[in-house]
């Protein structure tokens, strides 16, 4: 059967957000970072010489951020040439999740968009090419970020937003009611462990992490009044036995690294487990079909560019694979998916 021409040029169309996919983000992030969807939230229907005045930008560069910001859907304008923020940008500002989604969308630029260039040779050679974009010496991103302070700061912004967008599914599903001690395996900045503590009082948290990042859990436990049941005991997860509690939790940890690596983090976790305990994987998953979601296809170019070799955003059956495999009670697995735009939920299993 022939293609008609205008179906023919229809398909051509719809592989334009694609091939120049790279461009659509420079739009949102100029965006963001010259102000511009703040400007239009504070004063809407704004016109073009209004921004340009505002945003200190000549006639050319506000024609060239507008025509982009309103081709994509994230600004609008009237007939009268006033423009004002798109719908899904000013419920962000209303929700108050905007501080957050400009952290994510600095991470994306800063850190994350320069090394994904190296992402076929990444797939080529089956490691994290882009981390040579990385200044430093250390073995992954996570080794060198003490190396680029800026970097660093952008980061764990980064994940405490991506946290904090997520965290409802953790606090409501992880089990954590029944539980007397819970382990955060990689806990970051302590962002899990102060939400969990606060909305379980009788919770007690140890946070697992490199040297290099337990100052910034201590002074975030510390300004949180929370350091008489948080605490962080400094190691590698992957040298060091872990520390004994009834629930170990790996937040957006077991995503960065390869099966190997994955299965033996797993049976760190059953070990310091005592019967009955519980461990909770609280990630983005892939579908098992392998087919999306398009949230999970995407982020994966990341995990296999950049952050260590061999992370992906895995599909369910993987973790329950590698559950069963680390000793845990098969048929004491459960998924929880959230209806949310991240593809997040949890894996719990018992030991």
């Amino acid at each position: 059967m022939t293609t008609s021409p205008v179906r023919a040029l229809e398909e051509l169309e719809d592989l334009t957000p694609v091939l120049f996919g790279h461009a659509a983000f420079q739009y949102l992030n100029a965006g963001c970072e010259l102000g511009l969807f703040d400007l239009l939230h504070d004063t809407p229907d704004l016109t073009k010489e209004h921004v340009g005045r505002e945003l200190a930008l000549a006639a050319r560069a506000t024609d060239i951020l507008l025509l982009g910001t309103t081709a994509l859907g994230l600004t609008t304008v009237r007939e009268d040439g006033r423009y004002r923020d798109a719908p899904v940008i000013e419920h962000l500002f209303t929700d108050g999740r905007w501080p957050r989604f400009t952290s994510v969308v600095a991470f994306e630029a800063h850190i994350v968009y320069e090394a994904q260039a190296d992402f076929t040779a990444s797939l080529r050679e089956n490691g994290n090419v882009g981390l040579r974009r990385i200044r430093g010496t250390g073995r992954d991103l996570y080794h060198r970020l003490a190396e680029n302070p800026e970097l660093e700061r952008v980061f764990y912004r980064y994940m405490r937003a991506w946290s904090e967008l997520s965290n409802p599914l953790l606090l409501a599903h992880g089990g954590f009611a029944a539980a007397g001690s819970v382990l955060d395996v990689g806990g970051g900045d302590a962002v899990n462990a102060i939400a969990l503590a606060r909305t379980h009082p009788h919770l007690r948290i140890t946070i697992l992490e490199l040297p290099a990042t337990t100052p910034l859990a201590r002074r975030r436990i510390e300004d949180s009044g929370l350091a008489d049941r948080i605490t962080v005991h400094e190691g590698d997860m992957f040298q060091d036995p872990f520390p004994a509690a009834d629930r170990v939790l790996f937040a957006h940890q077991l995503v960065i690294w390869d099966a190997h690596e994955n299965l033996a983090l797993l049976q760190q976790a059953h070990k310091a487990l005592p019967e009955g305990g519980q461990v909770v994987v609280f990630s983005s998953f892939s579908d098992d079909r392998g087919d999306g979601p398009l949230m999970a296809a995407l982020d994966s170019v990341y995990f296999a560019s950049l952050p260590a070799r061999g992370g992906m955003i895995h599909p369910w059956y993987r973790y329950e694979q590698w559950l069963t495999e680390a000793g845990f009670d098969p048929t004491g697995i459960t998924r929880t998916v959230a209806a949310s735009w991240t593809p997040h939920g949890i894996v719990t299993a018992v030991k």
